[in-house]
């Protein structure tokens, strides 16, 4: 027998996450290739306009090296509270309908690195799961650090009914390159690809309102015709989405009228509408070059199998 290992611990904490998780309804794992696309930017706004469209919705921060979420949402300053000694933690409210989880609430000094190895890292995240009371919800999206590591794995090979993954990039080359391996890495698990969001498509001038191409625009939308998965749309960078962000304020609320806030309604309407992806598809080949014909009609892919729908 290998020593060091609590299987009766394993498997108390297997149904401690399995109790939490079969109370919520989808659960996505948000990713990017390459750090600095802006992945928690679209998480953050994602969650807000699912919340502000009537759904509840709990964010996971699985970015352990840095747990940023609890800043752009304005709550860092909150506490984990419990009711049963430490074995059940009730997520902070970040505002009605939207719960966080994350490292930043346990950390004493902000400017503390995380200093923990890939066993370290596997272990609180199936603390977070296995801890965490969310109670009911509609959705929980699971913010992850950048790249195809430990924390993704984990992710999906403690939750094998994740609903599927939403690939973050932005439209030039070189974070495309990465977001494709991203692609790979949830066709390789067996994970629904719900689509590619470009995010950064353009700079919207705060002077004029011209849209410059400062990262270039369209290279998402041509990776996801290219590897046949679902594009959800572009997001362009706006100053005052930045400012929002750093004053832990939703852009949303702000500037509902912005391109970038109605760019981000659009593409929480397609996930909630059910339009890129069904939470009731088959995942038999779910994510694979070859998806189950039963999916075809609620993917928005413009694969080869989907001529005929």
């Amino acid at each position: 027998m290998s020593e060091g290992v609590d299987f009766a611990q394993r498997i108390a904490e297997d149904k401690a996450i399995r109790n939490h998780l079969d109370k919520i309804g989808r659960k996505i794992l948000i990713m990017s290739g390459k750090g600095g696309v802006g992945k928690t930017t679209v998480t953050v706004n994602l969650a807000n306009a699912l919340v502000d469209s009537g759904c509840t919705v709990g964010i996971l921060d699985t970015d352990l090296h840095g747990p940023n979420v609890a800043k752009m949402l304005g709550c860092e300053a909150g506490i984990l509270t419990t009711e049963d000694g430490g074995d059940t933690f009730f997520p902070v409210e970040a505002r009605p309908g939207l719960k966080v989880m994350s490292l930043a609430f346990a950390i004493s000094e902000p400017d503390s690195p995380i200093v923990w190895r890939g066993p370290m890292k596997i272990a609180a995240i199936r603390q977070f799961l296995a801890q965490a009371d969310w109670g009911e919800l509609d959705y929980l999206l699971i913010d992850s650090p950048p790249g195809t590591g430990d924390e993704q794995l984990t992710v999906c090979q403690t939750i094998p009914e994740l609903t599927g993954t939403i690939i973050v990039t932005t439209p030039q080359e070189v974070a495309i390159l990465d977001a494709r391996r991203s692609v790979n890495f949830s066709r390789k698990m067996g994970v629904a690809i719900l689509g590619v969001v470009e995010n950064m498509s353009g700079l919207i001038c705060p002077g004029c309102g011209t849209e410059i191409p400062i990262f270039g625009i369209g290279g998402g939308k041509k990776m996801s015709e290219q590897m046949s998965v679902p594009f959800l749309g572009r997001v362009p960078l706006e100053v005052p989405l930045m400012e929002a962000e750093d004053a832990g304020k939703s852009y949303l609320s702000l500037q509902p009228e912005s391109v970038s806030a109605k760019a981000i309604k659009d593409i929480a309407l397609l996930i909630n509408s059910g339009t890129a992806v069904s939470s009731h598809r088959s995942t038999e080949f779910a994510g694979t070059a070859s998806c189950a014909p039963s999916a075809c009609s609620s993917c928005s892919s413009n694969c080869p199998s989907r001529k005929g729908v």
